[in-house]
């Protein structure tokens, strides 16, 4: 397969197809910098659309390093209200404050000083670099590497490990316009080679793919094994107030108000009221109203009618929505 070939063809089809997103704007290399950043931790384990209105929303209020670092968490955490994983932002916030700190509120132009701030790992560390800095990196997000193991038509459980992946994408070449032609690759693997039905007429790729050739787009991947979680939701409620507690259970919620949980055991004969299936979890709920015996720390009343001036998290409000339908 000829390297040099596919960014020209992958670039031809983006600047004709690509979506436009808010953080593609033409900007001056201190906006490309931050707003790379901003959209790049919003895009961890997040679609797209979901994050297109709440990355409006956050750089319209918070529109650099400078803002970001001095924010008050609870205003913080009211932006990413919805969109989950909050120590996403958490993190964000430790590295505008190292970044205002250490770098005059710049990124590092490393990729080995990225991955020293918190948050950003292997992949965000080479999207930044490609994206920010229009170096050649290619990030290896599920976009791309689908992209690679159709290309490739790859189809053992050792051809699709990560290790393989990481010395197969060569394949891809590299282009001086390294940031668009990351961003091509996505765009790419998320609109056209996608997971499941592939729009292959519409592929510029189709004359490289071996997976075109013999008629094989089934993508092997080694699934994650669900862990089945049991557990006792109490609620405790004066007039329009509920009991909340501050999360100590679950690092997806950390610090953030929840419901006070206690894990049952694994085969419950009770009937679940409620199921969350939370990355590799599958959480079933039973819930129990109950009444108080003593205090509990770290707990707070919420006034159910004015939860838009609480900040939490989409986990607790669909609770709130459960116990407003029964």
């Amino acid at each position: 397969m000829t390297k040099s070939i596919l960014p020209k063809k992958i670039l031809y089809w983006y600047d004709n197809n690509k979506r436009s997103l808010p953080w593609r704007k033409k900007l001056s290399q201190v906006k490309r910098e931050y707003y790379t950043l901003v959209s790049e931790f919003m895009l961890q384990q997040t679609q797209v659309v979901t994050v297109v209105p709440y990355f409006n929303n956050f750089i319209k209020d918070i529109p650099n390093i400078s803002s970001l670092a001095k924010i008050n968490e609870h205003k913080l955490l009211k932006y990413w209200e919805g969109l989950g994983y909050y120590s996403r932002v958490r993190n964000l916030k430790k590295t505008a404050q190292i970044l205002e700190k250490n770098f005059k509120g710049r990124l590092p132009i490393t990729i080995e000083e990225l991955k020293l701030l918190p948050g950003i790992g292997e992949y965000t560390a080479n999207a930044i670099m490609a994206i920010g800095f229009n170096k050649p990196f290619i990030p290896l997000d599920g976009n791309i590497e689908r992209i690679i193991k159709r290309l490739l038509n790859l189809n053992l459980i050792s051809e699709v490990s990560k290790k393989n992946l990481i010395s197969k994408k060569k394949i891809l070449g590299t282009s001086v316009r390294a940031s668009d032609y990351a961003q091509a690759l996505m765009e790419l693997g998320a609109l056209i080679c996608r997971p499941k039905n592939p729009l292959c007429g519409q592929c510029p790729l189709t004359k490289n793919c071996k997976s075109f050739k013999n008629n094989d787009f089934e993508i092997i991947k080694e699934r994650k094994k669900k862990i089945n979680k049991f557990y006792l939701l109490k609620v405790y409620k004066k007039n329009n107030q509920f009991l909340l507690v501050k999360n100590t259970k679950f690092n997806f919620l950390k610090n953030l108000k929840i419901f006070p949980m206690d894990e049952l055991p694994k085969h419950s004969n009770l009937e679940k009221d409620l199921n969350f299936k939370i990355s590799n979890m599958n959480m079933n709920i039973v819930v129990q109203f109950s009444k108080i015996k003593g205090s509990i720390p770290n707990s707070s009343w919420i006034d159910s009618s004015k939860l838009d001036g609480y900040t939490l998290p989409t986990f607790t409000k669909k609770i709130f929505s459960y116990l407003e339908k029964n």
